[in-house]
This record gives C-alpha cells, sequence and structure tokens, in this order.
C-alpha cells in the first residue's frame, strides 16, 4: 500500500469515528423516551362473570405520574382482548398521548348482562372500571373516561355510555352492529340466550330506546363511521338518522373499506384524535 492510499484509509476511519460519534451523540439527546408505552397483561376476576378474566393495558411511560385518563377499547364479535395489539399499531398511534388504553375480553356477548349467560355488561361497566381505577393512576370521572370499538364492540362503546351516563364522555363506533338488540338477525338461538324475548327491539339493550330515552344533559360526544363495502353499512346509517331525527349531536362519516382490519386500523388514528379532544389532551 503507497502513502497515498494509508493515507486515505486513515481519513475514511476518522471521518467514520467522528460520524458514529455524532449519531451517538444525537441518539442520547433525542430519542423518543417519553413517547412510549408500557404494556400489561392483566388477569383479575370478574365478581359479574364469576370468573377470572383477561385484559391487556397500555400504559404511558415518561409523562409524569398522573393521574390519567382511559380509554376502553372492545373488540369484536370474534376475538378477544389481544386483537387489537395483534392487528393494529394502536401501541405506536397512541405513544405521545397521556393516555390509559384498556382492552378487556368481552367474550361473543355483544356487552350485554345476557338473559341466559354471562354478564359482560356489568362485568365491564362495573367491576372493569373500578378495578382499573383502583390499581392504576386514573382520572376516575366521566371527564377522564372514552370507550370505543369495532363491529360488536362498536355497538357495546355506544350502548354503554348510554347506558352509564355518569361514566363515559365520549364513544365512538367504527362498522357497529348497532341494529342489535333492534332487529338485527345476527345467530338465532345466540341472540335468544343474550335477549330473551327483546330480540326485534324495544328492550333495555336497543340502542335506539337508549338514544330516546337519554338525559339530554348528559349525552356524551359520540362518533360512528363505517366502510361503503361493510356489511353492516346500513346499521350505521339507520342509527344516523334516528339520532338526526331525535337532533341528537354526534359525528358520523362514511368511507372506503369493508369489515376489515386495514379500515380499523387506519380509522383507530381518528377515533384517537376525537377522543383526545375530549378528553381535553
Amino acid at each position: 500500500m503507497d502513502k497515498y492510499a494509508f493515507l486515505a484509509m486513515g481519513f475514511l476511519r476518522y471521518r467514520l469515528r467522528s460520524q458514529i460519534a455524532l449519531e451517538k451523540k444525537w441518539f442520547r439527546h433525542n430519542l423518543p423516551i417519553k413517547e412510549a408505552m408500557a404494556f400489561c397483561a392483566l388477569h383479575y376476576y370478574s365478581e359479574a362473570l364469576g370468573k377470572q378474566v383477561a385484559a391487556h393495558v397500555l400504559l404511558p411511560e415518561g409523562k409524569g405520574k398522573g393521574p390519567f385518563p382511559v380509554l376502553y377499547l372492545l373488540h369484536g364479535l370474534s376475538d378477544d382482548h389481544t386483537i387489537w395489539t395483534r392487528r393494529t399499531s394502536i401501541e405506536r398511534y397512541v405513544e405521545k398521548l397521556p393516555l390509559i388504553v384498556v382492552m378487556p375480553d368481552g367474550g361473543r356477548g355483544f356487552y350485554c348482562d345476557a338473559i341466559e349467560g354471562f354478564a359482560y355488561q356489568t362485568a365491564i361497566a362495573r367491576d372493569l372500571v373500578n378495578y382499573i381505577d383502583t390499581v392504576f393512576p386514573t382520572i376516575a370521572q366521566r371527564k377522564g373516561r372514552c370507550i370505543g370499538g369495532l363491529s360488536m364492540g362498536g355497538y357495546g362503546a355506544i350502548k354503554l355510555a348510554l347506558q352509564y351516563p355518569n361514566l363515559f364522555c365520549s364513544a365512538h363506533s367504527h362498522s357497529g352492529a348497532l341494529n342489535f338488540g333492534h332487529g338485527l338477525r345476527i345467530d338465532e338461538r345466540e341472540m335468544q340466550r343474550i335477549l330473551g324475548p327483546a330480540m326485534e327491539g324495544g328492550g333495555p339493550n336497543d340502542l335506539y330506546l337508549l338514544a330516546a330515552k337519554a338525559r339530554r344533559t348528559k349525552w356524551p360526544e359520540i362518533s360512528i363511521d363505517c366502510g361503503t363495502d361493510d356489511f353492516l353499512i346500513e346499521n350505521s346509517r339507520g342509527f344516523h338518522a334516528h339520532l338526526k331525527k331525535l337532533r341528537l349531536p354526534h359525528e358520523y362519516r362514511e368511507f372506503p373499506g369493508s369489515h376489515e382490519w386495514s379500515y380499523w386500523d387506519l380509522h383507530i388514528q381518528a377515533a384517537l384524535v376525537f377522543h383526545a379532544k375530549n378528553l381535553g389532551l
């Protein structure tokens, strides 16, 4: 190796070491340490269900000691408490917010207290909310809680927000089965077990009746969206028309898409903006 090649190699080594030092310094000062979430796999006893149940919880890191508001995020009929973290980037979407996200297991119960079977409504609205407020640094008031979900969970979110007006300040539904309890036909035996004789509507799980009877002073902020190719689109359109007829404020949007995770992964981002506004974040 001649002296010019030797000098060139030495210069390149110097430049490389300098670049590495600069990058190390940049990462030390610029890594988004405050934009992180802790993940908690929660197992607890539900008195309403009479059994151990599970939930996934995302907790803010590097954002102080709290207290923090809470988003309860509900799954659909064929899924469980793991599905939001498995099929979407919810953890990444929420990492900049001082917000706890709780994803419970609602079985196939439509978040109702079944006539024959499990009392998932009470399990979520009483047992889970109380447990979360006991274990984590939450804002344990209506102004610090919101709820949302997809499909069965979209129905459940709106229903729980209307049934428990002192618990949640806002609710959202993606692709919601909003006609459940109002004539929606799914599995006859399963519906009979949950709803009893009120399958065609008019019972305590009918969103149309709950909205009509709701106290205007406790009306939550509501957002509803659905894909135009979704088989449940008429559920969203019908409930939207009902709320308009009652002159009840809400947001309603239709977007391209169907009943699929690519749609929900995209639109949960707008739902987070919607809830953050109502939570004052």
